[in-house]
This record gives structure tokens, C-alpha cells and sequence, in this order.
């Protein structure tokens, strides 16, 4: 186990156990993980039944998750495994968090992954109030994240909001800048809501996260493999981050002075790329089921 650690906590994005064991050893350490219904759909497993002609019922896939982050929870760390609702944009906040307290109960490190929209933050709310962790999902503005602060103040567990920065790059804006807006947004709220940088592409994702001092940061296995081939490279203040794909510099995503004493239902918490990950999210999820024919 390398004996300096980052302090940004590191989890492994993806659903496949044995990848889980690999990335450890390969490491030394790790510290969670963070699931989905696109992950389980491309576990090793699932996949090869569905090559054979198998299509599952929701009980089955639900049971093929459950199964998969079992397995996953006692290989990571105290950042432990988040496990994603089905949520479409018909779905109540009362039916995630009624998924939401059966998933919690799978495992003992579990994080419970809604997405941030009106209803997932509704379910958020509730949830902290039960005693459940949160992860909330799918964020892509520094209006969701305030949102989420305020929904879960009084939370007794950390909660973690995760900006995805590789989908706001892929369109031309600064995905780096919203980690970098909470977290200045964050400094004075007392820390209950803790940043997850996700959606990670590139090294300079990962060491950028380190030098803005993002409490944790999922990353898929691809780029585990990079940074451990880079000795677990780290970073400090001092970094420098160049905004630039493809020879083309990315767009300033500019800090808003937010006010987080509004109610979180005051904040304009849309976001077309939310709507597509859902959207890409439940496609993948239908995609491992028996037809309704």
C-alpha cells in the first residue's frame, strides 16, 4: 500500500468484481466504488447471459445487482459502494426512496445514487432524514449542487454530490470549473455535503481534482491503470490546468454567488445532459430485460 495516500479519496467507476480485485492490487488500495444500471448491464456476467438469448425480469436484474455490489462491498474502503435507483422522469420520489431503503439494506457501506432532478432531490431529503446515504447523481451546475446542500441539511451521514466533468467537456464547456465552483461554494457550509469529482477522462481530470481538494473521485479503471503506470502521481495547488481538447480550449463556466439560504426548490436545477444521462441510463437497464411482449 503506497504510504502517501492522496487525501482525495479514490473509487473505482464500473461493475465487475474482478475488475474491482485488479485495480486493489494493482493500487494497493481503494477506497469505494460507484455502480449504475450502464455498468450492470455491462457486467461480464450479465453480459454473457445475454449473449446466450436471456432476458431478465426486473426481479432477476435487480437480484444480478444486488449480487454484483455484494460482492464488490467488502473489497473497498469506507467510501464505500454506491447503488444507483431506476429513476425515469415519471418516477416519484416516494418509489426511489422505496428502492432506495431496500438497496441500502444490501450491504453495509452502501451510498444510494438519485439523480439530481425535482423528485430525486425530494427522495434525497427524505432519505437523510431515515439515516440513509446519499449520492447524488447526474450533476452538471453549481444551481443543482446548491440545490442538494440545502435538501439535505441535517443529514447525519456524509452525502456526496457528483459533478460529472468529461460529459460537460465533451460539449466544449469547462466541466473542471463546476468542481471547482462547489467546491468554493461549499467552503463555508460546514461539510456535510461532500464532492465526488466524476465522469473523469484524462489524467489531468484526476490530478486537477486532487489540487482543488475534492473529497473523492471516481475513475474508471482505464485511467487507474494510467495513474498507477505514472507511480500514483499526485498534485497540489500548484497545479496547472489546461482547459484544451482536441487543440480547442474548453468554455469558462463562471462562478454564481448563490444564496444558500433560499429553499432548494428556489433553484433552477435543469439540466439538459441530467436528462440525457437518465434517458442513456434507462435504456441500458431496459436493454438487459425480457420484452413486455
Amino acid at each position: 500500500m503506497p504510504k502517501d495516500r492522496p487525501k482525495t479519496k479514490i473509487l473505482l467507476d464500473g461493475g465487475d468484481p474482478g475488475e474491482t480485485k485488479s485495480i486493489k492490487k494493482l493500487l494497493g488500495f481503494l477506497d469505494g466504488q460507484t455502480t449504475n444500471p450502464t455498468y450492470v448491464s455491462k457486467n461480464p456476467e450479465v453480459q454473457e447471459r445475454i449473449a446466450s438469448g436471456h432476458r431478465f425480469t426486473p426481479d432477476e436484474q435487480k437480484d444480478e445487482y444486488r449480487k454484483i455490489v455484494q460482492q464488490i462491498s467488502p473489497l473497498v474502503g469506507d467510501a464505500g459502494v454506491s447503488i444507483e435507483v431506476f429513476a425515469d422522469f415519471d418516477t416519484k420520489a416516494e418509489q426511489m426512496l422505496e428502492q432506495g431503503e431496500e438497496m441500502f439494506s444490501w450491504i453495509p457501506n452502501a451510498y444510494i445514487k438519485y439523480p439530481c432532478l425535482h423528485e430525486g432531490l425530494r427522495a434525497a431529503q427524505m432519505s437523510v432524514e431515515r439515516g440513509i446515504r446519499v449520492n447524488m447523481t447526474l450533476c452538471f451546475s453549481q444551481e443543482q449542487a446548491a440545490a442538494v446542500l440545502v435538501a439535505t441539511k441535517g443529514a447525519r451521514e456524509p452525502v456526496y454530490i457528483s459533478p460529472f466533468v468529461g460529459r460537460l467537456d465533451d460539449r466544449g464547456d469547462n466541466g473542471m470549473d463546476v468542481v471547482q465552483n462547489i467546491k468554493r461554494m461549499y467552503a463555508e457550509s460546514g461539510g456535510h455535503v461532500r464532492v465526488l469529482a466524476a465522469s473523469l477522462r484524462r489524467l489531468d481530470h484526476l490530478l486537477y481534482t486532487f489540487a482543488l481538494g475534492a473529497e473523492l473521485a471516481t475513475v474508471p479503471a482505464k485511467l487507474l491503470r494510467e495513474w498507477a503506470g505514472k507511480d500514483l502521481v499526485q498534485s497540489g495547488p500548484e497545479f496547472k490546468y489546461e482547459p484544451v481538447v482536441d487543440s480547442k480550449r474548453l468554455r469558462d463556466i463562471p462562478y454564481k454567488e448563490l444564496k444558500l439560504t433560499d429553499s432548494w426548490e428556489s433553484f433552477d436545477i435543469h439540466h439538459e445532459l441530467t436528462d440525457k444521462g437518465i434517458k442513456k441510463f434507462v435504456d441500458d437497464y431496459r436493454n438487459t430485460l425480457q420484452s413486455a411482449a
